[in-house]
């Protein structure tokens, strides 16, 4: 008889008050063959505190491959695994992810057991557009890489949601600000804790109060997406530059027939195509004289 494989449980934990551990998810690390953790020592904490026994052990950034493979054998043994993350929703900027992948290759379940996650959190509480949103995690470390990042998001008009560490806030406020522009920004710590704060802020501003004051906790940045009218202005501000009948050899001289083209040319421009017509006229007039 073939043996019936584990499920693997993504467990979400409470991101600063204890009470927002659901019943659901002290069960579930209640019946648990093993409870993988991203630092055994915090999620002992947490254990203790709900009289929860159970047997621990580390799963992290450090070991997320080899420790994988150990916990995908117990998995297909049969066993049952809850997976926990310091705080929040394990594999949303965490080493789960990995874990997740290799359990789908290997056709064994994953369940997620939803609860707290910083980023919604800081979301809801940012007073910014949560229609569209982008989250973007920690700005990667390597130079080469977070420019990239952040030239791809210059023109992002939907929110954008960051984390970042204290010792790094001023210098990723800094970067933000110099690749965005100034936007409005929530900055949020702390939160779920007895002393959260948002501050509501621009970029300019909250470059200014954190170079006087000290950043404590774990931080969320909340930043909006750029104004859709402004991308389209900046579009329309490059072709100033250009003669309309330039501007028409573009589309013409692809193939594109001079009707088409009229029509191209005054959507680019933000006019009409009587415009455009009326425009050439008068550039070959002026040639004439």
């Amino acid at each position: 008889m073939a043996i019936e494989k584990g499920t693997l449980f993504l467990c979400a934990t409470p991101i600063g008050n204890l009470e927002d551990m659901t019943k659901r998810v002290i069960e579930t690390l209640e019946s648990a063959d093993l409870i993988a953790a991203e630092d055994t020592r915090n999620t002992l904490k947490l254990l203790n505190h709900f009289g929860i026994q159970g047997k621990l052990t580390s799963y992290h950034e450090h070991n997320k491959y080899d420790k994988a493979e150990v916990l995908i054998k117990e998995l297909l043994s049969g066993k049952n695994i809850a997976l926990v993350t310091d705080a929040g929703t394990p594999a949303i900027s965490d080493p789960g992810q990995v874990m997740v992948e290799r359990c789908i290759d290997e056709g064994i379940r994953v369940t997620s057991l939803p609860g707290a996650a910083a980023f919604v959190t800081a979301l809801t509480l940012s007073g910014l557009s949560t229609k569209r949103f982008v989250f973007e995690g920690f700005l990667s470390s390597e130079k080469k890489e977070r420019n990239m990042i952040l030239d791809e998001l210059k023109d992002e008009t939907r929110t954008m949601i960051f984390y970042e560490a204290p010792h790094r806030l001023k210098e990723t406020l800094e970067l933000l600000h110099r690749a965005l522009g100034n936007r409005r920004a929530a900055i949020c710590r702390e939160l779920t804790k007895l002393h959260e704060e948002v501050l509501r802020m621009d970029l300019e501003n909250a470059v200014s109060y954190y170079g006087e004051n000290e950043a404590r906790g774990e931080f969320v940045l909340v930043i909006e997406g750029k104004d859709p009218a402004l991308i389209l202005e900046e579009d329309r501000r490059k072709w100033k530059d250009m003669s309309v009948s330039d501007h028409m050899k573009l589309y013409t001289s692809s193939g594109t027939e001079k009707k088409e083209a009229m029509k191209l040319v005054a959507r680019d421009r933000g006019v009409s195509k009587r415009d455009i017509y009326n425009m050439l006229l008068k550039e070959d007039e002026d040639e004439k004289d």
